[in-house]
């Protein structure tokens, strides 16, 4: 099956005022901390007492919001099962004793997520992400040789793992394959049925990558033995990967969307703080119901993007939970393996479906607080 990468994208940031873009923030130095085991509580906000022009309630009740929705979305990704590069670099910035300040330089350009994005494609990095990929996709049952040299990889150096990658999983896949042509259980023809299954996969599974792997099986002059190959790792392997992919995105989206929400609320703030003394009331005014509206507008895009996620997320948990009832109940070998990383894959899906419905809200609340910023302003 070909080796297919699991992608991250992101949308373009809104345009900001220049005053905003004036934000200047110090990068993170890498860190070592491991990070804390689910459920575990991280330290609390660390606040700065209010400067003497501090603005309205109304406006520190938006940065407040906006403070505590970056501290939640740097908490998923501590706690995510994304590759450990970012989580570790997450925690630290969780833990830091210098609170909110800490968060909101990790997430603005240059921090500590972009630093730990630029380890993450260390070839290094991306070959122990495979290997551990092959460990996690490939049973020992259907695939000994390749699981055993995946976890000999893994246990060995960069360059045993580099050797892994480049010709090590090859050939492994191969000593794998001739080993089960040689037992007659594995012989047994694939039934039309199995094979129309794969078909529709191929055609229809809400995964890019599961798709991919099925129109693989199906590939002209494949045979029965890479339909079975789907049915031992392809398909699991290719889940893998859509899963990454969709949390590596999602992670980078939110991140620069609090990014540009940083820059779009100060202007607004401070464009609400202009307007109390300005002397061209009717003209900042204006500035400020523009900065608001900004604001807005950008809360009312994030929030559509994650209604739209939790969709995907919803589709991707039932097609894995059809797999595994189909799987439980079967008698076929080829079926009896998908059972348990059906099941997995089905309960990863719908945390990933529950933390959409999580930021959608978050994204509603400073809309809110937005709209009504504008009509604070608005007089």
């Amino acid at each position: 099956m070909t080796g297919v990468t699991a992608r991250a994208s992101a949308g373009g940031p809104a345009r900001v005022t220049a005053a905003a873009c004036a934000v200047v923030v110090a990068v993170l130095l890498p860190v070592t901390a491991a990070c804390p085991a689910q459920g575990q509580d991280f330290p609390r906000t660390v606040s700065a007492p209010d400067a003497p022009d501090a603005p309205a309630d109304g406006a520190r009740a938006a940065l407040a919001a906006a403070a505590a929705g970056a501290r939640e979305q740097v908490r998923r990704v501590a706690l995510s099962g994304l590759p450990a590069e970012l989580r570790t670099s997450a925690w630290n910035a969780l833990r830091s004793t210098r609170g909110d300040a800490a968060i909101a330089e990790w997430l603005a350009p240059g921090g500590g997520y972009d630093l730990a994005k630029q380890r993450l494609r260390d070839t290094r990095s991306r070959n122990r992400q495979f290997c551990e990929r092959v460990v996690a996709t490939h049973p020992a049952a259907f695939a000994p040789a390749t699981r055993a040299a995946a976890e000999k990889a893994l246990r060995g150096s960069d360059t045993d793992r580099a050797a892994f990658v480049k010709s090590g999983y090859a050939q492994a896949q191969a000593q794998d394959r001739g080993a089960r042509e040689a037992v007659a259980t594995e012989q047994q023809a694939v039934r039309a049925k199995d094979r129309e299954f794969v078909a529709g996969r191929a055609a229809h599974d809400p995964g890019e990558q599961v798709r991919v792997a099925a129109q693989w099986a199906l590939r002209p002059g494949g045979g029965d033995e890479d339909v079975r190959e789907f049915y031992g790792f392809g398909w699991v392997s290719g889940g893998a990967l859509d899963l990454e992919e969709h949390r590596l995105r999602t992670a980078e989206s939110e991140a620069l969307r609090h990014r540009t929400l940083t820059l779009l609320l100060r202007a607004a703030v401070d464009a609400e703080e202009a307007l109390r003394g300005a002397s061209d009331t009717a003209a900042a005014r204006a500035e400020a119901e523009r900065a608001w509206q900004a604001v807005a507008a950008h809360a009312q895009g994030a929030e559509t993007a994650w209604l739209a996620e939790r969709e995907h997320a919803g589709r991707q948990a039932e097609t894995w939970k059809g797999v595994q009832a189909l799987a439980q109940g079967a008698m076929d070998e080829l079926w009896k393996r998908m059972a348990d990383p059906a099941d997995e894959n089905g309960r990863a899906w719908t945390r990933e479906e529950q933390d959409a419905v999580g930021s959608a809200a978050f994204w509603q609340d400073i809309l809110r607080k937005a709209r009504e910023g504008e009509t604070r302003v608005a007089g």
